[in-house]
């Protein structure tokens, strides 16, 4: 049999051998959309992929395009494998190399929308994730440094966000506790 007869042999005699090697950087890029294909959040760990903002945004909006009326999880798209889920009024989107275990982006993908549920308790929908988009980062961010997958457990990550966020000396228990260390300042100052 020759390589005009078997297409599929000789596109992997030809492939680039580095390319199928495994490697630690699974996610090529992490978007969340609108309903109407607008971005709210967005990744890219590959900066060679797509690397301007226009690029990212046609990619995004194609991406929106072939999947909002698909029921489908995954999806094949510019040489990108690309999981997806839907709620309410967002698009959750991890996207891959073609060569990706979709099983490994699907993990990531349940973590985030896990996660978020979590964290937003269970008002996963847009008004609510564009108020608490500070911590929407900070869980992306325990999920995946640089493209690395660190955490697949949505309860390790609500941990080390509610760690995170227990740290940030403005959060709203430290307010609540200046708050009252003030008033106590007053009470003594003025009985003083």
């Amino acid at each position: 049999m020759t390589a005009q007869s078997c297409p599929r042999q000789h596109c992997a005699t030809t492939m680039d051998s580095t390319a199928l090697e495994p490697s630690l950087y699974t996610v090529k890029a992490v978007f969340i959309l609108d309903n109407d294909g607008n971005r709210l959040l967005s990744k890219y760990y590959d900066l060679e992929l797509y690397p301007s903002m226009k690029e990212q945004k046609n990619f995004e909006m194609n991406v929106f395009n072939k999947t909002h009326k698909a029921d489908n999880e995954i999806s094949f798209l510019e040489g990108m494998t690309i999981v997806y889920k839907s709620s309410i009024d967002l698009f959750f989107y991890v996207v891959g190399s073609a060569q990706e275990n979709e099983l490994m982006l699907m993990a990531v993908l349940n973590c985030l929308f896990e996660s978020l549920n979590q964290m937003l308790r269970k008002n996963v929908e847009k008004r609510t994730l564009l108020d608490n988009m500070d911590g929407v980062f900070l869980v992306v961010d325990e999920i995946i440094d640089g493209g690395v997958i660190l955490e697949s457990d949505p309860q390790q990550v609500i941990e080390k966000v509610n760690y995170r966020a227990d740290e940030n000396p403005l959060s709203e228990q430290s307010v609540a506790q200046v708050l009252q260390s003030a008033k106590e300042q007053i009470k003594w100052s003025i009985l003083k």
